[in-house]
This record gives structure tokens, C-alpha cells and sequence, in this order.
């Protein structure tokens, strides 16, 4: 099989297997915050490490720096403007009865997802490698995104199927941006190139330190544990050795 086609499974995986886990059992939070965690280092390794050194490669610095800027403020006026996930699993930024919440959230994630379908298909110029990276990253964070929407959402309207296909369905954005970005990077000029690749770097530094870390470190949760530190190194590492394989 083509590794594009493996990409793209990867990528909608995640939501998929998140609204599946939480409208059947929802595993240990423990568990889940090791695998934010671990996303986390996934994410910033292949920001530092292949992102930005590669929009540096293309164009010359300014570019780069503008880049990061500019993908991690959309990030923050997109968290900002949207109701999301945020801090502790399944807790939403803006108080509201579970309905209208879990509503939300899935609106919320839905239109997040975009630009995190870009940043799988920024990866493809660096190296499919790299794609794949970043896929398995954006899958794993959008496991307990599924998770966190499928489940209240269940909840409230008591059909399974529902609410599995409706949370489900956050994954399309995902698809969308994907397909978007790699026509974009077909008729786009190199310093545009390195500028939206340094903007999926940023975009994947906002949300490593915004809401992955936050969530796995907390230490107001009674559940945290320095287990979550190495799932982080993990991740950095798991980056290093893919990179070089």
C-alpha cells in the first residue's frame, strides 16, 4: 500500500477510535494523559528538529520566524473564538448544561481539526516519515478528543450509533486540510512553502504546550504521575529513531 494511503488511515483513526472508546469504556485517565504526553514530544520534536530546519533550508529566516507566529496566534484566536477541550479530559472552557457542551465540543473540534490536517501534509515535504509523525501525534490527541465528545454526548441522547458517527465525523476536517494543503503546496512559490511550514510548527508548539502538557502534567490531578515525564521523552525519541531509520 501507497504510504499516503497509510497517512491518511492514521490520520482519521483517531477521532474514530476515540468516539468508539467513549461510547464503550473509557480507559484509565493515567493512560490517557501518558499518551497526550507522549504526543506532546512527538510533536515538538518534529517541530524543532524537521519543521522549522526545513523552512530555514527553503527561504531565508524571517520567513520562518513569521511562520511560527503566525500558526501558533491562529491556533490561540481559534481557541479562543471555539469552545474545546481543555486543561483537565472533558472538561470545556465555557460553562454550559452537558448538552449544549458536548454539542460544542464536537463543533469545536470539528473546525480545530483543519488546520491539524495541514500540518499532516506539511510533513509530507519534509519526508513521509515525518508525515507519519505527525499523523500518529494528531491521531493519539484526537483519541481523547473523540473520547471527550462521544461520550457526553451519548449521554445525553442515549443512541450509541449517533453519537459514535457524530463525534466520528470531526475527522473529516481532518481529510479536508490534508487535500487542501497539498494542492496549496503545488502552486504556491518556496517562500510560501517554508512559511506555512513554519506555521504548522507553531501550530503544533500552541498546542503541545497549551493543552497537551497542561492536561499530562497537572499536578492538581489526583492521578498525575512522573510516568507522563517519560511518555514526553518517549515521544522525543521515538522521533529521533524514525528520523533515522
Amino acid at each position: 500500500m501507497d504510504v499516503i494511503y497509510w497517512i491518511l488511515i492514521i490520520s482519521v483513526a483517531g477521532p474514530v477510535i476515540g468516539s468508539a472508546i467513549g461510547i464503550l469504556k473509557r480507559p484509565s485517565e493515567l493512560f490517557m494523559y501518558n499518551m497526550l504526553s507522549f504526543a506532546a514530544g512527538v510533536m515538538l520534536t518534529i517541530s524543532l528538529y524537521q519543521l522549522i530546519p526545513q523552512s530555514l533550508s527553503l527561504a531565508i529566516p524571517q520567513f520562518a520566524v513569521l511562520g511560527v507566529l503566525l500558526g501558533a496566534t491562529c491556533m490561540y484566536i481559534l481557541d479562543k473564538a471555539i469552545p474545546h477541550v481543555h486543561h483537565t479530559l472533558g472538561e470545556s472552557e465555557h460553562g454550559m448544561n452537558l448538552k449544549r457542551t458536548a454539542i460544542y465540543l464536537i463543533l469545536g473540534i470539528f473546525l480545530h481539526n483543519f488546520p491539524e490536517g495541514m500540518a499532516i501534509a506539511t510533513g509530507t515535504i519534509t519526508g513521509f516519515k515525518a508525515a507519519i509523525a505527525i499523523a500518529l501525534a494528531i491521531a493519539i490527541h484526537n483519541i481523547a478528543e473523540g473520547v471527550c465528545t462521544s461520550a457526553p454526548y451519548y449521554f445525553t441522547n442515549k443512541n450509541r450509533w449517533k453519537s459514535f458517527w457524530v463525534s466520528s465525523s470531526t475527522a473529516i476536517p481532518v481529510l479536508v486540510g490534508f487535500f487542501f494543503a497539498k494542492v496549496l503546496f503545488q502552486n504556491i512559490s518556496s517562500d510560501l512553502i517554508a512559511l506555512t511550514i513554519a506555521a504548522t510548527a507553531g501550530l503544533m508548539i500552541y498546542i503541545s504546550c497549551d493543552e497537551l502538557i497542561p492536561t499530562a502534567c497537572s499536578k492538581c490531578n489526583i492521578h498525575w504521575n512522573h510516568s507522563v515525564i517519560f511518555s514526553l521523552i518517549t515521544g522525543v525519541l521515538f522521533v529521533m529513531i524514525l528520523s533515522n531509520i
